[in-house]
């Protein structure tokens, strides 16, 4: 993953828009009134999910988070990146190294992926696995989930792994870098993981990035995990998310349980939305990933100390959410796992009743308390009062701050003026720890799109197609970056000319196209189609979005010259898609001559 895919990770552009424009909630969208021109009557959107923005008014253009800072702050790509990265805390390169990172990781996925592979073939076949497949069998997983997660099985010789993975080509020192291997004190290696039911970790484009593993036996600890690897971060990663992904968007809700048989056994269930922390820790990195899909959170960990804790370390991502967590209220004793195996309606119920986790943290923290007592009055100030202090929606601050002021008896104007003297640095409760300050080596950002990598690939390594006369438009580039070089590739003549215009930030995804493996035969027709493609990608995103300004705009009551001039702009986008699909069955036709 590129520099520039790290920061687009960790950015959220309502945020980011947040700062300039006062944006309300529309249905799925927020709106505002433009901020480069002067209006009345908001034309502004942005789109949470796929962290773009438009205007509807008289700019009638969008992009992506780099692109509005640009516009904005009237500053180039690389100064919107740079200002980005210090607000992420992301380090930028000093100088452009070629894709040797990028090929890196390439070759450790492909390690990590024949890994998966021998220890779910371990699992299945070997006799070695004959303890494991009872296990899981014992857990009533069906052959279809087993194969679906990947389950796999590491025998408990030292090396067999390690034989393995070096008998097909890897090296000993790739081997050490991926985490599979350790090395020893004395200068050997071993298998880091023996004995143990294996579960893959993969992120959302299905790379395996890492591993957890149970222990079969009476082996501490119970449950290990990869170490940091250039692949793995366990901070910003989620298990299951690869298969989560999809039902997370369709249902508008994320589930967020411990561990791994709780995600396993909640997608045989048909409880495909969950995903796991893989510990207690619920990190923002996490948080971040899930806000690219829902805004809408519940957890379900263990109730337990190190659980309510997570939950209690959990209230301040409301802000980041800009919408509430909720946490679902487990059985004593029992975790997501076995309330699904006994009962899946139960669980359906637990679901749906899931608290606000600041209530959630209220009722824990007042349950242990005698709020008759003016000791345990003061206690509960102290505890909550500062969680309310964080909370930024001033309606919701208000609700909390009514409520403890009912729960301990005092005047709600006494809690104000002890709030006002509550500094949010002083809001961290003992004992949390404090945000990762790693870059994540997470997933390609949801709304990266290959077929601007694959035209401008093609334009890269293929000068002669720029005489052509069907060439893409700047703004069918969603993505700044890509953008940018097709801009610059525009008043350039070579390679070399267009590594200078360009700021060294971007260099290494220029290499990365410029080195993209394509097919050698009928480049022409290809580039034209795939330019074809360009253009009704963006026309249909232009007309689904327009679509529903003009539906939003009807159910506000929007006047009518504003209804008229959507409808306009809609018929315009209609007539250019059909010209499109027009020069799309010509190409077709005249490939069959």
């Amino acid at each position: 993953m590129s520099v520039i895919e790290e920061i687009k990770q960790r950015i959220d552009i309502v945020e980011v828009v947040s700062q300039y424009v006062s944006l309300t909630k529309a249905g799925r969208t927020c709106r505002g009134l433009c901020p480069f021109h002067s209006e009345k009557h908001p034309s502004f959107f942005v789109y949470p999910e796929q962290q773009s923005w438009h205007c509807f008014g008289a700019c009638n253009t969008g992009g992506d988070v780099f692109s509005f800072i640009m516009k904005k702050e009237g500053i180039d790509f690389g100064e919107a990146l740079r200002l980005m990265a210090e607000k992420t805390g992301i380090s930028l390169p000093s100088r452009f190294e070629p894709s040797a990172r990028s090929d890196e990781k390439e070759r450790l996925y492909q390690i990590s992926k024949a890994a998966a592979q021998y220890f779910h073939n371990s699992l299945l076949n070997s006799p070695a696995g004959e303890k494991a497949r009872n296990y899981v069998a014992n857990r009533g997983l069906s052959l279809e989930t087993i194969s679906s997660f990947q389950v796999g099985f590491s025998p408990s010789s030292w090396e067999a792994l390690k034989q393995y993975l070096t008998d097909i080509g890897y090296t000993k020192d790739e081997l050490l870098t991926t985490g599979l291997i350790i090395e020893t004190e004395a200068g050997g290696t071993h298998d880091r993981f023996r004995n143990r039911l294996m579960f893959p970790i993969l992120d959302n484009k299905g790379h395996v990035t890492g591993f957890g593993a149970r222990a079969l036996d009476d082996s501490l600890p119970k449950y290990i995990n990869s170490p940091q690897t250039p692949t793995f971060d366990k901070s910003s990663s989620l298990y299951g998310i690869n298969l989560a992904a999809p039902a997370i968007r369709a249902q508008d809700t994320a589930v967020i349980v411990e561990g791994y048989m709780d995600v396993i056994t909640a997608h045989q269930s048909g409880f495909n939305n969950v995903v796991a922390a893989m510990g207690t820790s619920v990190t923002e990195n996490q948080v971040n990933i899930l806000k690219r899909l829902t805004r809408n959170i519940a957890l379900a960990l263990d109730a337990d100390a190190a659980g309510e804790e997570a939950m209690l370390r959990c209230v301040g991502y409301e802000n980041t959410l800009d919408a509430e967590v909720k946490v679902i209220i487990l059985p004593h004793g029992k975790d997501p796992d076995d309330v699904i195996r006994e009962d899946a309606q139960a669980w359906q119920e637990l679901v749906a009743k899931a608290l606000p986790v600041i209530d959630y943290t209220f009722n824990m923290v007042t349950s242990e308390l005698d709020l008759t007592r003016a000791k345990d009055k003061t206690l509960a100030v102290g505890k909550l009062l500062p969680i309310v202090a964080e909370i930024k929606d001033p309606v919701r601050q208000a609700h909390y701050l009514q409520k403890l002021a009912s729960l301990v008896n005092v005047t709600e104007r006494r809690l104000e003026a002890e709030l006002r003297r509550t500094k949010p640095g002083r809001s961290r409760r003992r004992g949390e720890e404090s945000k990762p300050e790693s870059a994540s080596q997470v997933l390609r950002p949801l709304w990266s799109s290959p077929p601007e990598e694959y035209c401008l690939a093609i334009l890269l390594q293929h000068p002669e197609l720029k005489s052509l006369s069907q060439q893409p438009l700047p703004e069918y580039f969603q993505s700044s970056e890509n953008r940018e070089i097709f801009t610059a590739w525009q008043q350039v003549s070579d390679l070399s000319s267009l590594k200078d215009k360009l700021d060294t930030t971007i260099l290494e995804h220029l290499d990365f196209l410029a080195n993209k493996s394509l097919p050698a035969n009928q480049i022409e027709p290809k580039y034209t189609s795939c330019v074809l493609r360009l253009q009704e990608e963006f026309l249909r995103s232009l007309a689904t979005k327009r679509g529903a300004a003009l539906a939003l705009e009807a159910e506000l009551g929007g006047t009518a010259a504003e209804l008229a001039k959507l409808e306009e702009q809609g018929i315009e986008v209609s007539i250019q898609l059909g010209e499109v699909f027009t020069q799309k069955r010509g190409q077709s036709q005249g490939g069959k001559k």
